[in-house]
């Protein structure tokens, strides 16, 4: 250690400006503008980092991939049109609108309403209305917004709004007959959720393909269909109905009405669909989209298979290679679908089934709703159907309030039990949407029970199968959060466990079946959701899945129910892709269905993940340096105020923790005593002086060179230091946070030598 200078020579180094020792408050500005470098890297580091996770969208004309970020290929804009006032939404009753979901927000389209008791015409309207799924409302007053009225697609009743993930599309429906509203020719109405913009699609066309007619066939418009949406493959499907004057232009009233039984399935632009001609060679389907007629698949040709309306039909991910259709319910003036045999349509394959359910079979119906739930691990699903009407006898029909579900494989309906819950009066022609693991339920005609009803919006829980006060969102824009798949809406863990991304899961899937590049994932609307004891109670299981009823318990004839089982997925921990395993040899797909383009491992998340992974590393030595930057100063002040005190000290005995005399006696002092005093520490880090022998003298910490690693006589250090190593590591020195960082080693044995 160097000689410090005496009191004379300090106050002289004071006056001529040169050799000041460093005060407290110099080293403490220091550090003090260490650290803000030091917060400058965390906050540049933090607000860098979501940039370099962002994946990068790709611009290609090929099919676009399956996942969070997937859209579909840029396509030349047809007709747009502008729009008018905004909708109304204060009805006095809705029913046979039409309706659908994209990533958490409900729209809904024209329709009947009226807009006070007993109102007998002009019911029919262009309304277009939305509704936010991702924050909580009561049902006494939902988030409905009315949109502008487009000034193009025309008020239709009973028709169907297939969507895609940024687009709905309007198909089918019926014009007014009071007063007689004549139909236009058929055009295919777009709405694009992202532009708000409404896009004509004309003079549509059919392409052959598997099981379907031959192609260049004018597509018309059919209403009272039962339609389905499957977003993950990118395709709508439009289930028998009806056509007659009050559908289709140029048709003569001495013609009588005619149902039918053809499935039409519309391919959304940009999709790959292989089981269409024009489709062929993973072609992607143009701007107005490719549309095929489905008319001798399987069981479709057969006389069991009626021609049918007012329907329903239902999409179940995770059977055959692109999943199955299901349709229920519906019939015609004189005759109706009995809901003890289902028919089962494979998507991969175009061919129609039947499939023969147990338990107890609900009533013959017309108009009823559907939705379905996804157990979290993909081993059962719930198909929740409520209402409907009886048409028999004629002119007095009765409308129906019963909650039934048909759980699937096991095909078992099961009736719920809704005694002592405010179960919506009974209605008709309504229109049911999961989400977050609810169903919404919209509208609906009832009869002259009410004189109005409204706002006509119901919300089930479908956990809990309790009719709620209100609708819960699940779905947050916030980090995604626990995988907890116990909580359930309406639990008090709900907010913190149940908490989704509508960046990460936008499509509100099961947290172990969220899409990715390679696969659609799970059922879409299901998050949240936990399978009911009622439904535990007759498949076996848990809340979380697990189901031991792996298959109809009517055996399968033939058909994907027959060769394989459901898509069984792993709920241990929660990822962004979705792992699964087949429980039999029918599909070997890794999500609901086959994209039919599916690509390599993720380059743009692999780097993304590296980078982040270095970020990390680096985050965590800057704080450690920090930690140790922080020790070392500590030290440093430590002994710059040992320095300074020693300097001014004018007493033989030392006063301050860590100074030894080092010789007989002092030259400021009277005592001979020539002991040698050594500093130990107590608890409490004060410096106890005492002797380190019965006779009070240290040889070991002896100096015979006066001044030789000394501050006027005394030894700077501590009784345990074998040579000064701290004071030498610091070598008169202030610390820098850069220095530590760049030379750990040599601030950490300043540190372990403390």
């Amino acid at each position: 250690m160097r000689p410090e200078p005496n009191n004379k020579e300090l106050n002289n180094t004071e006056r001529d400006g040169s050799q000041q020792t460093p005060t407290i408050m110099d080293i403490e500005s220091a550090s003090h503008r260490h650290l803000l470098k030091l917060g400058l890297v965390a906050i540049v580091v933090a607000a860098t980092l979501p940039f370099i996770q962002r994946p990068s969208q790709i611009k290609s004309d090929a099919a676009p991939s399956i996942g969070v970020d997937s859209r579909a290929v840029p396509r030349e804009r047809t007709m747009v049109l502008e729009t008018r006032a905004d909708s109304p939404t204060d009805v006095c009753t809705r029913w046979s609108h039409q309706s659908a979901v994209i990533n958490g927000t409900l729209y809904v389209f024209g329709g009947q309403a009226t807009t006070e008791p007993g109102q007998t015409g002009n019911k029919w309207n262009n309304d277009f209305l939305s509704m936010d799924l991702t924050k909580s409302w009561q049902i006494s007053t939902p988030s409905l917004i009315g949109l502008p009225q487009p000034s193009g697609p025309p008020s239709v009743s009973n028709g169907f709004l297939w969507n895609s993930h940024e687009s709905v599309f309007l198909y089918g429906g019926e014009f007014s007959d009071s007063p007689v509203d004549p139909p236009t020719a058929f055009s295919l109405w777009e709405y694009n959720a992202m532009s708000s913009e409404w896009i004509e699609h004309t003079n549509s066309t059919t392409s052959s393909g598997t099981n379907a007619q031959s192609g260049d066939q004018s597509v018309q418009r059919a209403a009272e269909g039962a339609g389905a949406s499957v977003p993950g493959l990118g395709r709508g499907f439009y289930f028998g109905g009806h056509e007659d004057t009050h559908t289709t232009e140029g048709w003569s009233n001495q013609v009588a009405r005619i149902y039918i039984k053809s499935l039409i399935e519309f391919t959304f632009p940009g999709y790959q669909n292989s089981q269409v001609t024009s489709l062929s060679d993973k072609k992607a389907a143009g701007s107005d989209g490719a549309w095929r007629n489905v008319t001798d698949g399987g069981a479709q040709d057969s006389a069991g298979f009626p021609e049918r309306a007012d329907g329903l039909l239902v999409y179940i991910p995770g059977f055959g290679d692109q999943g199955i259709l299901l349709g229920l319910a519906g019939g015609t003036e004189d005759t109706f679908t009995q809901m003890n045999v289902i028919d089962v349509y494979d998507i991969a394959t175009s061919t129609w089934y039947k499939q023969a359910t147990s338990g107890p079979t609900p009533k013959f119906r017309v108009n009823p709703c559907a939705a379905v739930a996804a157990a979290s691990d993909g081993s059962s699903y719930q198909v929740h159907m409520f209402g409907g009407q009886n048409l028999i006898p004629a002119g007095n029909q009765t409308q129906y309030d019963d909650l039934w579900i048909l759980t699937v494989p096991s095909f078992t309906w099961i009736q719920v039990d809704q005694d002592n819950q405010p179960v919506p009066p009974a209605r008709v022609g309504h229109s049911c949407n999961m989400w977050d693991g609810q169903m919404v339920v919209v509208g609906g005609y009832v009869g002259d029970q009410l004189s109005c009803d409204s706002p006509g919006i119901y919300v089930l829980n479908a956990s809990s199968l309790q009719w709620a006060t209100g609708f819960t969102a699940l779905s947050r824009d916030t980090d995604l959060g626990s995988s907890d798949t116990t909580a359930a809406p309406g639990s008090e863990s709900n907010s913190r466990n149940w908490v989704s991304n509508a960046k990460s899961n936008p499509f509100n899937q099961q947290p172990a079946q969220l899409a990715n590049s390679s696969s659609p994932g799970g059922l879409e609307g299901s998050y949240g959701y936990r399978v009911p004891d009622v439904v535990i109670s007759v498949i076996g299981g848990n809340a979380r899945g697990g189901a031991t009823a792996t298959a109809p318990v009517q055996a399968a004839e033939s058909g994907p129910l027959k060769t394989g089982g459901p898509i069984i997925y792993s709920t241990v921990t929660s990822s962004s892709t979705a792992t699964a395993t087949n429980t039999s040899g029918g599909n070997s797909n890794s999500g609901s269905g086959n994209n039919n383009n599916s690509s390599g491992p993720n380059i743009a998340a692999i780097v993304a993940g590296v980078i982040a992974g270095v970020l990390f590393i680096i985050v965590c030595y800057l704080a450690f340096c920090a930690w140790l930057y922080r020790k070392r100063l500590q030290l440093y002040k430590r002994h710059v105020e040992m320095s300074q005190q020693a300097a001014l000290n004018e007493k033989n005995r030392p006063t301050i923790p860590g100074l030894v005399p080092t010789g007989a006696g002092s030259s400021s002092g009277g005592s001979n005593d020539c002991r040698i005093w050594t500093s130990s520490e107590n608890t409490s880090g004060r410096g106890i002086s005492k002797p380190d022998n019965d006779w009070g003298y240290t040889e070991a910490n002896r100096t015979d060179t006066a001044g030789q690693n000394s501050v006027d006589g005394y030894l700077l250090g501590r009784s345990s230091d074998d040579s000064g190593a701290p004071e030498d590591l610091l070598a008169g020195n202030t610390p820098s946070f850069w220095g530590t960082v760049l030379a750990p080693r040599r601030s950490l044995r300043v540190v372990n030598r403390d």
